[in-house]
């Protein structure tokens, strides 16, 4: 099978690079993982946000810290599963943090979603979590592919070699900088430390430099504003395995507009 993830989308520049890519390419995939956390002017995502996704081809939403920016999406993530929060996040939280789903050719596809604990809020461990629902998702479907939302590369690192030989891939999001670590693993998992961002490139991490720089420069509260131009999607192409679950092939998307022939 291959699978199409899409890095965090940002805002309004994210979302029409987003939607540029899948109406040109959408049909070579047979299953579309997207992290929309930062989608709505890049905090959080609404519920229109996540339907007008779905109708684009997008299977499955993952997300992060910022999936709580908007409190609406509190009840949606309780009647859709194809929108998933962490899973490590305390029990009685909205949602779920995993979702089994059907590909293309009918091969189930367990997608969890995780939050790393370095540089992050103190959630549940990634690990102990991590493990629990990766046993419980295998007892369903052989190929499981897991977002790891997470700030510090070696925890991204040490929990790919974790699950290295029980999951199809594991994906870093978050810090919105696509990394070059992409590989297999020894025992047959994808992976990438983070698959980076899809929004405008002119700015630092989706938002404009004027609204970002004043921050470091006065350590003062600032309000980030979207940036645009100079758009770009980041995301990876996977190949996997249908009877083992194994990735066969793992490449990075790093394209512009103008690599879409969108000027």
């Amino acid at each position: 099978m291959k699978v199409l993830v899409v890095g965090d989308i940002v805002g309004r520049p994210g979302r029409n690079t987003l939607k540029a890519y899948l109406d040109k390419y959408k049909s070579k995939y047979d299953f579309i993982i997207v992290n929309g956390e930062n989608a709505a002017s890049g905090f959080g995502i609404t519920i229109k946000l996540c339907d007008e996704l779905f109708s684009w081809g997008v299977d499955v939403i993952t997300s992060g810290n910022h999936i709580w920016d908007k409190k609406e999406i509190y009840e949606y993530l309780d009647r859709n599963d194809r929108v998933v929060r962490p899973y490590n996040y305390p029990t009685g939280v909205p949602g779920t943090g995993y979702v089994i789903r059907e590909d293309r050719k009918g091969n189930k596809i367990g997608v969890i979603s995780l939050q790393g604990r370095v540089f992050m809020p103190p959630i549940d461990c990634p690990f102990a979590k991590g493990n629990e629902i990766v046993e419980e998702v295998r007892k369903q479907c052989k190929t499981i592919i897991i977002d790891f939302h997470a700030e510090a590369t070696s925890e991204k690192i040490a929990l790919g070699k974790y699950l290295d030989g029980k999951v199809s891939l594991l994906y870093g999001t978050h810090t919105h900088i696509q990394t070059a670590d992409n590989k297999i693993l020894l025992d047959g998992t994808g992976y990438i430390s983070d698959v980076g961002m899809t929004g405008s490139d002119n700015g630092i991490i989706g938002m404009t430099k004027e609204s970002i720089i004043p921050k470091f420069l006065t350590a003062l509260p600032q309000r980030f504003e979207i940036a645009e131009g100079n758009e770009r999607i980041n995301g990876l192409e996977v190949d996997i395995d249908d009877e083992t679950g194994e990735c066969v092939t793992i490449e990075r998307i790093n394209m512009s507009l103008i690599d879409l022939g969108i000027f």
